[in-house]
């Protein structure tokens, strides 16, 4: 699936307003440090997220040598600031550190 396509389908199933809501509230909880609030909306965001690199066909542990961002740009797209929140930035970590394993080997 294209990456328009993936980004339609999620504005289409998720209001912009819900959009919103789903961002500033992980904001509110990171702030907060709610650890319970917060394990719940990346529960949410995780599962769109996987959902995402589904439809990209795209793992980790296949694709961290040549990675792209574009997992991480759709969701900027779909979620407008998702970028200030912790949970973009452990993505990044993630991926940074996979990377980091397998240029070792």
């Amino acid at each position: 699936m294209q990456n328009k396509q993936i980004i339609e389908i999620l504005k289409e199933q998720y209001s912009r307003d819900i959009r919103k809501q789903l961002v500033k509230n992980i904001l509110k909880h990171e702030k907060n440090d709610d650890k319970e609030a917060i394990e719940s909306s990346y529960n949410i965001i995780n599962q769109i997220f996987s959902y995402v690199m589904s439809e990209l066909g795209w793992t980790f542990s296949q694709d961290s040598n040549s990675w792209d961002d574009t997992p991480l740009k759709i969701m900027q797209e779909v979620f407008p600031n998702i970028d200030k929140t912790k949970w973009f930035d452990s993505q990044l970590l993630q991926v940074k550190a996979s990377v980091g394993l397998k240029a070792n080997n």
